[in-house]
C-alpha cells in the first residue's frame, strides 16, 4: 500500500531545492568571474557578501511562492492525469510539461506586454521550467528522511562545486584570467575610451591623442576628468610577463603614467588605475580599429 502523498513535504523539499539552486548559481558565477577581465569599478565584495546573506530570507520566500504557484499544482495535475488515463500516478516525465504549461501564461504574457525578444524569453522559460521541475521531481518520492537527504546531498553538491572550481583555478584546469600579450604589432590603430577620447598609434612610433582623460587621486573612471590632446611618441615594454607589460606615451603637455594591458586577445585594452592607490578602478581604452 502506497503512503499518501504529502504536499507539505513537497513544499518543504522543493523550497529547499530552490535555495540550493540559488546557492549553486552564486558559486558558479563567482568561479566564472575569475576567468573574466576585471570590471572598470570592482565591487565591494564585503558589501556584496553582506547583501547576499541579508537577501536570503527573500530568496526563501520567493522559493516558497514559486513552489505554491507552480510546483504543487504541477505535481497535483500530473497525478490527476496519471490516474485518469493510466489508473496510477503519472511518471516523473509528466511533471515537466505540467510545469512548462503553468509557466507559459505569465512568462509569455510578461514578454508580450514588454515587447521582449523571442529568444531571451524562450531561454528564460526553459531555464525556469528546468529549475522548478528539479524541485518537483526531487520532492515527489516518498522516501523517509527525504528532506534531510536533500539537505545533505545538496549542500555537498554546492560545496563540492566550489572546492573543485577552486582547485581547477589553482591547477590551471580552468582558465584564470590574465591579460593578453599584445606586443608592438598590436598597438597601431585607433584606441577609444567611453567618452570617444582617442589615441591613434602608428607603426613608426608616433601617437596622436584627442580628448584622452587625465585622472587625479579621487577621480572615478566614468566621472569628469581633464582631457588632453596632442601628438608625440609611444613605446612598448614587454616586462617580465603579461602582467607587467606596459605602453608608454610621451605627448608634450600631456602626462600619463605607463599604461597597463587588459582586456582579451580579441578585445585588447590599455588602462590606468583611477582614484586612490589600490582602488582597482580602471580607466580603459579599447582598440577600435587597426592601423599601419
Amino acid at each position: 500500500m502506497h503512503q499518501k502523498r504529502s504536499y507539505g513535504r513537497i513544499l518543504l523539499v522543493s523550497t529547499l531545492v530552490g535555495n540550493l539552486e540559488v546557492a549553486l548559481a552564486v558559486v558558479v558565477i563567482l568561479l566564472y568571474v575569475q576567468t573574466q577581465p576585471p570590471p572598470d569599478t570592482p565591487p565591494d565584495y564585503t558589501a556584496v557578501t553582506g547583501a547576499l546573506f541579508s537577501a536570503w530570507p527573500l530568496v526563501a520566500v520567493i522559493a516558497v511562492l514559486l513552489t505554491v504557484v507552480f510546483v504543487l499544482p504541477a505535481v497535483a495535475l500530473a497525478d490527476l492525469l496519471g490516474r485518469l488515463f493510466g489508473g496510477r500516478e503519472a511518471r516523473w516525465w509528466v511533471v515537466l510539461p505540467m510545469v512548462a504549461a503553468l509557466l507559459a501564461p505569465p512568462v509569455l504574457g510578461f514578454a508580450a506586454y514588454n515587447d521582449a525578444q523571442t529568444r531571451p524569453t524562450l531561454i528564460f522559460w526553459a531555464s525556469a521550467t528546468a529549475s522548478l521541475s528539479v524541485g518537483a521531481l526531487v520532492a515527489r518520492p516518498r522516501y523517509p528522511g527525504l528532506l534531510r537527504r536533500v539537505a545533505l546531498w545538496g549542500t555537498a553538491a554546492v560545496a563540492g562545486t566550489g572546492l573543485l572550481g577552486a582547485l581547477g583555478l589553482t591547477a590551471g584546469l580552468l582558465p584564470v584570467y590574465e591579460p593578453p600579450a599584445i606586443g608592438p604589432k598590436t598597438m597601431p590603430g585607433t584606441w577609444i575610451d567611453h567618452t570617444s577620447g582617442t589615441l591613434v598609434f602608428t607603426s613608426d612610433g608616433r601617437v596622436t591623442a584627442s580628448g584622452v582623460g587625465r585622472h587625479r587621486i579621487g577621480d572615478h573612471p566614468s566621472g569628469p576628468s581633464e582631457r588632453c590632446s596632442g601628438s608625440g611618441t609611444w613605446s612598448y615594454e614587454p616586462g617580465r610577463d603579461v602582467w607587467t607589460q606596459q605602453v608608454r606615451i610621451a605627448v608634450p603637455g600631456c602626462t600619463w603614467p605607463a599604461w597597463r594591458v587588459g582586456g582579451t586577445a580579441r578585445e585588447p585594452r590599455i588602462q590606468q588605475e583611477v582614484g586612490d592607490p589600490g582602488s582597482g578602478r580602471l580607466y580603459k581604452l579599447r582598440k577600435a580599429s587597426g592601423g599601419s
